[in-house]
């Protein structure tokens, strides 16, 4: 891994982009990329004190409450260094979560170089590995650095020396700031201008742009954040998306100075928006490359790929009065995020709702706290499972993303495949026990170790993706003290014994409460549900049945016990046949009353038996 990934002293030709510099900042989750792009716009003028708040490129009040980037961003700022010389830094914020991992790739793609921020107390953490290693692909200059260099806790000279190791540099070359105070910040600035080359000028060649971002205007439509590669495009161009074949003719181009600021023309190397008047980001995609209709680029740019879900659940309203409020929520939200999918179903327990597909469990936490704040609305959401294939007989392939859709006949089933991952696990090694106990109890195949710093350790698994959707973060912490992090990527699907759990109350299925569990597991998931639910279900005026049923037998059953009126309260004495005779016509009411009554599981019990994982 001892590579040097600087190119200092690089040597410019005289062309029209030698004053432009494309850049990105790639960190884990808190490691202070936010605060270090405000320092950023602060000094190089692009912002002014009056008009600052907190995490500027953080347009969310969700992102600037978690911490992490949601949404890509882009701005251009203009710096004139120490040579004397002005310069055009664009700077791409890309996301900070390991769900948007493909939208960090496309905007490594739009850039020439990368900021790599540590954080000085925590040291090189999962994440900070998975964007480096992505930079690297997508051959980045790395200028290293170690921020939050002003707390107590902080040790600069371990993590210098942990980052001089891994990238294969001198420690002393490794910028050391706090972004906060704006110490060494202008550093960074120069280090940005001097080590990272400007784009390649290939402005005659035929007009091809990167599509790294896009966001929703009600007035401009859809607004595509793009990286010009070759060529040039002015205004007055019609447009054409490789991807979805579509043709535009743009209400504006522009630039981001930060805020959208129209231009005349856009050339080879430069960062700007167009304003497409499309009505849905699904017509203008991420990764896509845009050329001109009139005169056409012969091949698209490589690396597109669509989004695809991973993590699924049913979003309902709690009240059914609002289901038509909640599908106009999920139209908007959609306007602005292509990778969120839904499609209506029904439950018996839960009546009118939607399925939607999600990137993965944060983006689903996302998408949970729009719909509340910016919607107002009181919506449950369904445990999250994972897309299987099962291959029927006469080798038909089918996927089901709830459980509710296997099918019935299990003769006709060959096999059910089920996704797996390939997660990086980077911890003290004081941490190595308790972490091979988690992953391998659920399911998980140790494949190998590396130790990027001395007292750290990287340990790589292959994990079923229906065993750390739930809990698993959660667990990894609170079993190594917080110090633990993780980073996944999609494997592949592979085949198991899998079977689908079903719950019957009374006889009758309950669709919202069925899951797909590994054959090892499903007596022991199916006594604890039915203990879950004996408590939570209120009692009827008839004994009901709660059973547990898989692979075509009922594994675990339990009876929640009638409430009865005491019918034998008027008989104070006298004959014990006028007493069997009242209680044999009680029992034949309660009989006749099973026959015909209903169990409605309340939503108290519904919403139990989902934090039956987290106990």
């Amino acid at each position: 891994m001892a590579r040097c990934f600087f190119k200092i002293g690089y040597t410019f030709g005289a062309s029209m982009t030698t004053h432009i510099r494309n850049f990105c900042i790639i960190a884990h989750v808190d490691h202070g990329k936010s605060t270090l792009a405000d320092r950023l716009l602060h000094l190089t003028g692009t912002i002014s004190d009056r008009d600052t708040t907190e995490q500027i490129l953080d347009t969310m009040d969700l992102e600037r409450e978690k911490g992490v980037t949601i949404k890509a961003s882009a701005v251009r700022m203009n710096y004139t260094a120490k040579d004397g010389n002005a310069y055009e830094l664009n700077l791409i914020d890309t996301p900070g979560h390991v769900d948007f991992g493909y939208e960090v790739s496309r905007a490594l793609k739009a850039c020439e170089g990368a900021v790599l921020v540590v954080d000085a107390t925590q040291g090189i953490e999962a994440q900070t590995l998975a964007n480096l290693y992505q930079a690297l692909d997508a051959d980045l200059v790395i200028i290293p650095v170690i921020n939050k260099i002003d707390l107590p806790s902080a040790r600069p000279a371990e993590v210098a020396e942990d980052i001089a190791s891994l990238l294969g540099v001198k420690a002393d070359e490794v910028i050391r700031i706090s972004a906060k105070d704006g110490l060494n910040v202008d550093q960074v600035l120069e280090a940005i201008v001097a080590r990272v080359p400007p784009p390649k000028d290939e402005s005659d060649k035929p007009m091809r742009a990167l599509i790294f971002d896009s966001h929703y205007d009600s007035y401009k439509g859809v607004i595509a954040y793009i990286r010009v590669i070759e060529g040039a495009i002015k205004p007055t161009d019609t447009l054409h998306m490789f991807a979805t074949q579509t043709d535009v003719k743009p209400v504006e181009i522009g630039i981001f100075a930060p805020v959208m600021t129209p231009v005349q023309i856009l050339t080879a190397g430069e960062v700007g928006y167009i304003a497409t008047g499309l009505k849905t980001v699904h017509d203008c995609r991420v990764g896509d490359t845009i050329t001109l209709t009139s005169h056409p680029a012969s091949d698209p740019l490589p690396g597109y790929r669509h989004p695809k879900p991973m993590v699924f659940a049913g979003i309902y309203p709690v009240e059914a009065d609002d289901y038509p409020e909640l599908r106009e929520s999920l139209d908007k939200l959609q306007l602005n995020d292509a990778s969120l999918t839904f499609q209506p179903e029904t439950s018996q327990a839960l009546g009118f709702g939607f399925r939607a597909g999600f990137l993965g469990l944060f983006h689903m936490e996302i998408i949970q706290e729009r719909i509340e704040r910016e919607y107002d609305l009181d919506v449950l959401f369904t445990a999250p499972s994972v897309e299987y294939e099962v291959l029927m007989i006469g080798d038909e392939i089918i996927t089901v993303d709830s459980p509710a859709e296997l099918p019935e006949d299990e003769s006709k089933i060959v096999e059910i495949r089920e996704p797996w991952m390939m997660i990086e696990i980077i911890t003290p090694t004081d941490y190595y026990g308790p972490i091979m106990d988690l992953v391998t109890k659920r399911r998980g195949i140790y494949k190998s170790q590396e130790y990027p710093a001395p007292h750290r350790v990287q340990l790589n698994f292959e994990i079923p993706l229906s065993e750390i959707i739930v809990d698993f973060f959660d667990e990894l912490k609170s079993r190594t003290k917080g110090y633990a992090s993780l980073d996944y990527q999609f494997l592949e699907y592979r085949p198991d014994e899998l079977q689908k759990l079903e719950i019957l109350v009374n006889g009758d299925a309950v669709d919202a409460l069925a899951a797909i569990v590994h054959k090892k597991d499903a007596f022991y998931k199916g006594q604890r549900m039915i203990t879950k639910l004996k408590e939570i279900i209120p009692r009827q005026l008839f004994d009901v049945a709660i059973q547990a049923s898989a692979g075509g037998r009922v594994i675990s059953r339990a009876n929640v016990k009638a409430t009865r009126k005491d019918v034998l309260a008027k008989c104070y004495g006298g004959d014990i046949s006028r007493k069997k005779k009242l209680l044999e016509k009680q029992k034949r009411g309660k009989k006749r009353l099973k026959m015909v009554g209903n169990v409605e599981i309340p939503q108290e019990a519904f919403m139990a038996v989902l934090k039956l994982e987290e106990e």
